[in-house]
């Protein structure tokens, strides 16, 4: 769940449903994206618009690309450009770049001339596009590509850490949870901070994000976590792992999923085939075969088919 909702498929097409358990079915659609300021993207066929929080469409379906809103704007492509909407679906920046993505912290990046850079809310350039890629600022720093490798910048453009690390989409991808962001150097994991610091040399062959203070890393083919000391506070004992949120993780002993707390003591012993970490009360789990979600408690409160 996320800011009150969760996608499920339904008739093979992606639909909203609430905390209750209940079904934003007023459209159907090939994708919907989550909800950012009460509007979520979807796409029907190749087109994208937008549907409020009661699943009426707010933003006719026209965009050929289109991202999540954030600071009151969202990036849309048309016609091979990409410009960015308001709330109403009319233009704040009209189309003109190569490429875009969502703001963060009043900026945004923004691709001219086969070069990233970013742009701020009225859409001028607050740091010349000289990158070869670039991800969102996040506070005062944001990740910078140059080449294939990945260093850190501040808000005037200056490099905080020289290109280093790689990148891994969907692990070491450029973001901070907790205030601390995966890096992947040599094949190894190890995590920065958000004033450069390397808190965990990459000594890691997994490493998860960090959530209520801990991170999953894996050594020797063993999954512990990590503090934001750089030291084990729960060592590497577990088959796989999943992040901490809402004080519980998912871990996996003996072919079964359960869920630990920030102490390492179980709070819902394995028993699941699959277990997803806690979002806003509830996990989801797959228990003899069927997906259910899951209070803090263990209580299921809804499963697949009921």
């Amino acid at each position: 769940f996320y800011n009150g909702f969760s996608r499920v498929r339904f008739n093979d097409k992606l639909v909203h449903m609430d905390t209750l358990g209940r079904l934003l079915l007023k459209h159907l659609f090939n994708f919907a994206g989550l909800f950012e300021e009460e509007l979520a993207r979807v796409q029907l066929v190749n087109r994208w618009g937008y549907i409020d929080t009661r699943g009426n469409l707010s933003i006719d379906i026209q965009f050929e690309e289109a991202g999540d809103f954030s600071g009151g704007l969202a990036p849309v492509g048309q016609h091979g450009y990409y410009g960015y909407i308001r709330h109403d679906g009319s233009w704040a920046i009209r189309p003109g770049f190569e490429g875009a993505r969502e703001f963060a912290c009043g900026l945004a990046p923004a691709c001219l001339a086969g070069k990233w850079g970013y742009i701020d809310e009225e859409g001028g350039l607050a740091i010349a596009p000289r990158f070869d890629d670039c991800r969102a600022f996040q506070g005062e720093v944001a990740f910078v590509r140059e080449g294939s490798l990945w260093g850190l910048i501040n808000r005037p453009g200056e490099l905080l850490v020289e290109p280093q690390f790689e990148f891994l989409d969907g692990y070491a991808n450029g973001e901070f949870f907790d205030g601390m962001a995966i890096v992947l150097q040599d094949g190894l994991f190890g995590f920065l901070d958000q004033v450069g610091e390397l808190v965990a040399e990459p000594a890691f062959s997994f490493a998860g994000d960090f959530g209520d203070g801990l991170a999953p890393v894996q050594r020797h083919s063993r999954f512990g976590f990590l503090n934001k000391a750089g030291e084990l506070a729960i060592p590497p004992r577990f088959e796989d792992a999943g992040i901490f949120s809402d004080g519980l993780a998912p871990v996996k002993t003996n072919g079964h999923w359960g869920f630990i707390d920030t102490e390492g003591e179980w709070k819902i012993p394995p028993k699941y085939q699959e277990a997803l970490p806690f979002r806003q009360g509830l996990a989801l789990v797959v228990e003899k075969g069927m997906w259910k979600y899951v209070a803090d408690d263990g209580e299921v409160v809804w499963e697949e088919g009921g």
